[in-house]
């Protein structure tokens, strides 16, 4: 398996997955790059600005609520226009906001006000952003590819959003507090750049214009009938909402549980990442070995393996290892559901039937991270665990028989190319 990065492994993925594929990569690194510095230069800013706990967690929510209010009506947009200028004046306009925040913070204009309000506006953008550049992935890449294709945009967003980036921009915050948010600027710049260099995509299915209700409506009615889809869809809404509700309290179940002093919490969340990394190095592999179907069932195992050990254990040494391997676990899922999805789902419904997951899976996470902390205040710190392993548990009798399907879907798939 390749390493990640270099321009010989570019070139050698170019080859094998097309070059319009490699532009698309590059540009999911730099922007990921980006966001992953802003991750980090985010709440040190807020934590410059207040001491207000409250303010500082309502962040997450402002741009989260977007995903909540318009989720459904970006896919309509999605469906009904180019995806590709969607993309690329998208991306453009989270440059703009962003460099706005950094040229406030520059000037001392900066405020908790305004940075909500570049939050929630970021937060539409990607509304748009994520959904059409998920829809636009099947037009450059073949059907029996996508799970490799899928698996190297999770490497980038891993790799480089997740260990690489943030501590860079906390580094660059102590230095400059704009000068992170002005490269998260430029990195918006340069995948835009490189979303409008796209050469082979195909025309997308036109879309009978009718009322945005309509259209709506006709994106879930066949998410609903798509037995499938339906199942994966509730099993992420209900898997997001528990984990949220457990990563909700890491922080404090890290001190509280396992002694560990705040200086360290980043390594520990850090082994997510890890393992993350090498599940994007093994998914294509396993589910060319395994198939779809071995792959999901295990892994609401895993998933609830995965509670159930943060509930018991008491040395950190054990949870790290224990959420290195949810990281596998976690990347693997997200590649098998995302390529079912852009395989089974027709290309002028992408978009439309992309929002509802996206809404289902933010919806999970919203909720999930409310439940975790009223339930570790009112019953203690281990209790969002419990609660996770009986709710997966739960989730793994009801999808067990419907997830029989998704590696016949797979093979056809792979038949049709």
């Amino acid at each position: 398996m390749p390493r990640v990065g270099g321009v010989a492994n570019v070139r050698r993925m170019a080859r094998r997955l097309g070059p319009d594929f490699a532009r698309l990569w590059f540009a999911s690194a730099v922007s990921n790059f980006g966001d992953g510095m802003t991750m980090a230069a985010g709440p040190l800013l807020l934590a410059s600005l207040t001491d207000d706990p409250a303010l500082v967690a309502g962040a997450v929510f402002a741009q989260q609520l977007p995903w909540l209010l318009f989720s459904l009506v970006s896919g309509v947009i999605v469906d009904r226009f180019d995806r590709r200028r969607l993309a690329v004046a998208a991306n453009l306009a989270r440059g703009a906001i962003v460099a706005g925040l950094a040229v406030a913070i520059w000037t001392g204009h900066a405020s908790v006000p305004v940075v909500y309000a570049c939050l929630f506006l970021l937060g539409v953008g990607e509304t748009i952003a994520d959904n059409a550049s998920s829809a636009l992935l099947p037009a450059v890449v073949a059907a029996d590819q996508l799970p490799r294709a899928n698996s190297r945009l999770m490497a980038t967003h891993v790799l480089g959003g997740q260990l690489v980036a943030p501590p860079v921009g906390a580094a660059l915050f102590v230095v400059a507090a704009a000068v992170p948010f002005g490269l998260d600027a430029a990195s918006f710049v340069i995948a835009a750049v490189l979303i409008a260099v796209l050469r082979n995509v195909p025309a997308q299915a036109p879309v009978e214009r009718r009322t945005v209700r309509a259209e709506i409506g006709e994106g879930l009615r066949w998410l609903w009938r798509h037995e499938v889809l339906r199942t994966l869809g509730l099993c992420l809404c209900l898997m997001n909402l528990t984990l949220m509700g457990a990563v909700s309290i890491l922080v404090l179940y890290s001190g509280e549980r396992l002694g560990l002093d705040p200086r360290w919490f980043g390594l520990l969340l850090s082994a997510i990442a890890v393992g993350g990394l090498l599940g994007t190095a093994v998914s294509s592999r396993l589910i060319d070995r395994f198939g779809p179907t071995a792959l999901l069932r295990v892994g609401l195992v895993i998933e609830a393996g995965t509670h159930l050990g943060l509930a018991l254990a008491r040395d950190v040494w054990v949870v790290g290892a224990i959420l290195a391997v949810f990281g596998v676990h976690a990347v693997v899922w997200n590649v098998i559901t995302q390529s079912i999805r852009q395989r089974e789902v027709p290309d002028e419904l992408r978009g439309r039937v992309g929002s509802a997951y996206f809404l289902l899976s933010v919806g999970g996470s919203a909720l999930g991270a409310l439940v975790g902390g009223l339930l570790a205040r009112q019953f203690g710190i281990t209790t969002p665990f419990w609660f996770a392993v009986a709710v997966v548990a739960g989730v793994a009798v009801v999808a067990w028989r419907p997830f029989a399907a998704a590696t016949d879907l797979h093979r056809s798939a792979a038949a049709a190319t």
